[in-house]
């Protein structure tokens, strides 16, 4: 079918005169290039760690900022710098950004000196300075529509907009986020949606992520104020910071409540990066100290966790060929539509002989069955993926992959299993082993109530499962967990001190409040790489549909997935050190990346006779393993590894073991400079 398509473009670029530009954009990145990928070059100039790259629109020019104060504009194709320009920035640059429409001409850098400057890159000056923010400045955001606008965010908390025709020393405040979350929120990351550009994203320290209606702030704001000015205002004296409508907060839903155990083992959850995918659907989030998640900004989905809160409603079962309804100990979201028994006999009919892909999807579950058996949790994982991709309305595809996440235990496996579970259940409600599963995710996962809910009715509705073994062993894990929850709640109470009295927690005033309950699960996740160390690593979508992600990982390598399977699909070394930032060309199979190292490489297909890939990762599910470590270490090692300590033989959180040998002596080894 890809030939066929393929060969179809070849001939429609033979007869249109754009038919070139449209292949080129269809086919730029594709499997077999991804496969072929490897270091085309690396271009030396910067003296300094390099923490930002930015493309043109046409990707004929390619931007970087360094550590070094000096932005540095190239020529990728020909491999040489074409201009080098000092900033006039007095510590570290991170963010680099044209503007557009301005003939790649004008550069705009955002910088830790709190400053955001402007530069003309033809004559090398820099033509505006502006020193509103209070705390370093991570990411200039720019949008098509506005070819003068463009807004920076700032560890100060505050979001601000600029606009050159007004004024040249001043900006205006879009979003303080201190007014939501206290003076300690910090704004790591921003992006304005390509396709409309009246959307902003901004990620922060924490684990929501917020997108924003620019117009609706603005027109809210002119309502406010009778005269305009160009003053900075902070609208300190409003009721509501932002009106109503105005912002949508995204979470993973298992990660406002691990928030202690984070924060107990000295890992700080924080949006590093945030994206668009290229059709302006959907929100690519790279969350320092945990994974990479996508967002369908389309589709309304609440984290399941979040109606534990709530009343469980009733959901429909079917047993000996009726359709009864049982609470099953969890809020089975609205959007799913629980299947009739002559609804399940459709789809199991479906999935017979006589659909094409019936052998397929099979096939593939025999062999995730196998590697389950072998213990190789990540490869079943993978391979239940790709069957669900080709049988999506298969229940037991999705029960079977909760087993293989719930066994391998990384960080959000075991939210991915309770979701699994519940659309397994929503394809089939006798699902039995997938009810079970949930109950014992909901254990895990610290809603310990809602588990001995959801495992009473599990005993309703199989009783003759109530006295297995499993079922007993669960049933005596919750119970000695609702003891000791009590028990120390009862210490509390009967305390002389008042502990809660003297909580850290910060009270959130009721806006923000209402917006984290509203907040909307993701679509998909990505694991493999590790993002500890630095709060600007980078992941973008890789392909003119964005059918690729890519990101950088603390152990020096970038990791690339197929979007739709989650699967990791390629493991390249990038940097000696920490890769950082990933920049895909806008139209050609091109990536350009940086970190540590004070050099800018870029990647391209490599021809087919070429002698061996150094720079591949060959075992792929090891590298995961170990970051995944990584990212669980103890908080000495983790201190050690901020010091530039590389340690082997981690402890993971839930890990059964050590299975990598040559990590099994737990050295330390100093990292090559």
């Amino acid at each position: 079918m890809t030939t066929v398509n393929i060969t179809r473009d070849l001939l429609n670029r033979q007869i249109r005169d754009k038919g070139a530009t449209r292949f080129q954009r269809l086919h730029h990145v594709t499997d077999p290039f991804i496969k072929r990928l490897g270091l085309e070059t690396e271009l030396q100039g910067h003296t300094g760690c390099v923490n930002c790259l930015e493309w043109n629109e046409r990707g004929d020019l390619l931007a970087s900022g360094s550590d070094d104060q000096h932005a540095i504009i190239w020529d990728p194709f020909k491999q040489k710098k074409l201009t080098t320009m000092h900033t006039g920035h007095a510590a570290n640059i991170f963010t680099v950004k044209f503007l557009p429409h301005s003939g790649d001409r004008i550069l705009v850098t955002g910088a830790a000196d709190t400053k955001v400057h402007v530069h003309d890159v033809t004559a090398k000056e820099t033509i505006h300075m502006f020193s509103d923010h209070t705390n370093r400045v991570k990411r200039i955001a720019t949008a098509p529509m506005w070819p003068n606008t463009f807004w920076s965010a700032a560890e100060d908390g505050i979001i601000r907009q600029y606009d050159l025709r007004e004024s040249s020393k001043h900006s205006e405040v879009l979003i303080d986020l201190t007014e939501f979350c206290g003076q300690l929120v910090e704004a790591k990351c921003l992006a304005v949606n390509p396709r409309d550009n009246n959307y902003l994203a901004v990620g922060a320290n924490g684990p929501f992520v917020r997108l924003y209606d620019i117009r609706m702030i603005h027109n809210y704001r002119k309502s406010m104020v009778q005269s305009t000015s160009a003053a900075v205002h902070t609208f300190c004296d409003r009721k509501k910071p932002i009106p109503d409508g105005a912002g949508q907060y995204y979470v993973a839903g298992h990660l406002p409540v691990k928030l202690p155990d984070y924060n107990n083992r000295l890992r700080v959850l924080v949006a590093t990066y945030v994206t668009f995918s290229p059709d302006g659907t959907e929100l690519l989030v790279n969350m320092g100290g945990e994974q990479v998640y996508l967002f369908d900004l389309t589709f309304k989905q609440k984290p399941y966790t979040f109606s534990l809160q709530k009343k469980p409603q009733s959901s429909p079962d079917v047993q000996n060929g009726r359709t009864t309804n049982v609470s099953n100990g969890i809020h089975l979201p609205t959007s799913h539509v629980h299947l009739t028994e002559s609804r399940i006999h459709a789809c199991q009919f479906s999935s017979s002989a006589s659909d094409p892909s019936h052998l397929i999807w099979r096939k593939i579950k025999q062999q995730a069955n196998d590697a389950f058996a072998r213990q190789q949790w990540t490869q079943a994982i993978q391979l239940y993926s790709l069957g669900i991709h080709q049988a999506h309305y298969n229940a037991m595809l999705y029960g079977n992959r909760a087993a293989a996440y719930m066994k391998r235990k990384w960080d959000g496996d075991h939210y991915d299993a309770l979701r699994d579970c519940l659309k397994a259940l929503t394809l089939n409600p006798a699902h039995l082993k997938a009810h079970f599963r949930m109950a014992r995710c909901l254990f895990e996962l610290k809603y310990v109530s809602e588990a001995l809910e959801c495992l009473d009715d599990f005993k309703g509705r199989f009783p003759e499962q109530a006295h297995s073994s499993a079922c007993d062993s669960l049933d005596k894990d919750i119970k000695a967990a609702l003891f000791a929850k009590n028990e120390s709640e009862d210490k509390k109470a009967n305390s002389s001190v008042r502990f809660h009295s003297f909580s850290r927690k910060e009270s959130i005033p009721d806006d923000e409040r209402l917006l984290r309950e509203c907040s909307l699960d993701y679509k998909h996740r990505y694991c493999g790489h590790c993002n500890t160390t630095t709060d600007i690593k980078e992941a973008n979508f890789f392909g003119s549909k964005g059918q690729y992600i890519v990101s950088g990982s603390d152990d020096g390598s970038f990791f690339i997935w197929e979007k739709e399977t989650t699967n990791l699909v390629r493991i390249l070394q990038g940097d000696e050190s920490i890769v950082n930032c990933l920049q895909p060309h806008p139209s050609y199979c091109f990536l350009a990346t940086s970190g540590i190292d004070p050099v800018v490489r870029l990647w391209t297909p490599r021809p087919e006779m070429e002698c061996e890939n150094v720079r591949i990762v060959e075992d792929m599910e090891s590298a995961a393993q170990a970051n995944q470590r990584r990212m669980n270490a103890d908080p000495l090692e983790v201190m050690l590894l901020h010091m530039g300590y590389r340690i082997t033989g981690l402890r993971g959180v839930g890990s059964e073991g050590s299975d990598d040998e040559s990590s099994s002596d737990g050295q330390v080894q100093c990292r090559p400079s």
